[in-house]
């Protein structure tokens, strides 16, 4: 088990921490009805901080921030010696967390995407652990919630029994969320996004060999390429030069120097 703590990575603290770690501390938080926030952060999700100082602070905010893409987990390894063997993968933690929760009797809540995505990725879920009790399910609005909505819906997933509710809005929609919400659900928020889609059959995976080789963008690229070639057109090669630089001291991004952002109109 490897939970080492968190570094600076371009400013966003990230945790060096393995699936066996991360699983434990969201089971533990889900059995004893505890607030927790955690994430799985590629490089994408690195440069939303990057970018907006008001999410770096939301992202330097969270208890657990885990690597989830390979280039992530180099740059702990090369600019801190972390030594880690693996990437956190949002999907397969997503998974592992599941199958622990099974084992556990902690139910969960699935919160975000479609109602039809919702329904496949709750009925894949419990054909892969019959003993999950998913506790209930609620699709996105995919738009902005009143303050009234925000606080029902805290209300719904709070009183649902379950102990841990996953988030699938999107980067950095669901960050957002489970910061907002941490301490209005009383259980952990685990944003995941595209594990959502995953895992309801509805968006192919990478083959495991890119995915070993942080080539997960490429696979993603040739998916989707008018809605992500700007993004991996810009993000990417900025993370690469950013990291280089922070390597060699010249690029100093303190990951306390993010603003508080106020109280907020939540996407939902």
């Amino acid at each position: 088990m490897i939970d080492l703590g968190k570094y600076n990575v371009l400013g966003i603290n990230v945790s060096a921490i393995d699936y066996e770690a991360a699983v434990k501390r969201v089971i533990e938080a889900g059995q004893h009805h505890q607030p927790l926030a955690v994430t799985a952060l590629a490089v994408h999700g690195v440069m939303t901080g990057v970018g907006d100082k008001e999410h770096q602070y939301r992202l330097n905010q969270f208890d657990v921030v885990c690597p989830d893409g390979q280039p992530v987990r180099w740059a702990l390894n090369g600019l801190h010696q972390c030594d880690l063997p693996d990437r956190v993968y949002g999907p397969t933690l997503t998974l592992k967390i599941c199958e622990a929760a099974a084992e556990a009797g902690v139910s969960i809540f699935l919160f975000g995407a479609t109602q039809e995505m919702l329904d496949g990725f709750a009925k894949n879920l419990c054909a892969k652990f019959p003993k999950l009790q998913i506790a209930g399910k609620r699709a996105s609005k995919f738009r902005n919630l009143s303050v009234a909505e925000r606080d029902e819906l805290a209300a719904e997933i709070r009183d649902s029994g379950a102990g841990i509710c996953f988030v699938g809005l999107g980067c950095p929609r669901q960050e957002v969320f489970a910061y907002e919400m941490r301490d209005r659900v009383n259980m952990p928020l685990i944003a995941v996004g595209a594990a959502f889609a995953f895992h309801a059959g509805v968006l192919a995976q990478a083959p495991p060999w890119m995915q070993r080789n942080g080539l997960e963008w490429l696979f993603r690229f040739t998916r989707e390429p008018k809605r992500l070639w700007k993004r991996y057109a810009t993000t990417n090669p900025a993370f690469v030069s950013l990291l280089t630089l922070q390597k060699l001291r010249l690029y100093v991004r303190r990951s306390d120097a993010g603003v508080k952002p106020q109280d907020e109109v939540l996407f939902g």
